[in-house]
């Protein structure tokens, strides 16, 4: 049942593609650099699809824009994780000692934050209700 669904939901594409980045990036010692700029590369298609989205229906969807920096965050954390830091923590003090280290704190803080802020987008968006009053009805019709 499982093999079925790999092939008709078309996920060996992804997986094929996948792979050969994944290889290629591997093979060039690029790795980091790869996931950097898939990254960057989401973002940018989360904001023009919010862009194109407010230009056709004259309304920002806010979990799409709260994802493209969640994203942005994730890119920085990233970034100061394997291509900045390079010290070395023995105990609890170092951790606050460096102001890299503040700054890995203060950015996941903030993508804690965009997340707090992406699930109150989604609660609250205007399709999220209209499926919860319709799954409501239904229940007391029964």
């Amino acid at each position: 049942m499982k093999p079925l669904k790999f092939f008709k939901d078309r996920f060996y594409i992804e997986f094929t593609v996948t792979t050969v980045l994944f290889l290629v990036a591997l093979s060039m010692n690029k790795l980091m650099e790869a996931i950097i700029y898939m990254l960057y590369f989401i973002i940018f298609l989360e904001i023009v699809r919010t862009v194109v989205n407010y230009v056709r229906e004259q309304r920002v969807i806010i979990s799409s824009l709260v994802d493209a920096f969640i994203i942005l965050a994730l890119r920085e954390l990233i970034v100061n994780l394997v291509k900045i830091n390079n010290e070395t923590i023995k105990s609890f003090d170092d951790l606050f000692a460096s102001s890299l280290n503040h700054n890995l704190l203060v950015i996941a803080g903030v993508i804690l934050f965009l997340l707090l802020v992406r699930y109150l987008a989604v609660k609250t968006s205007y399709t999220y209700l209209i499926e919860n009053k319709k799954t409501k009805k239904e229940e007391i019709e029964l």
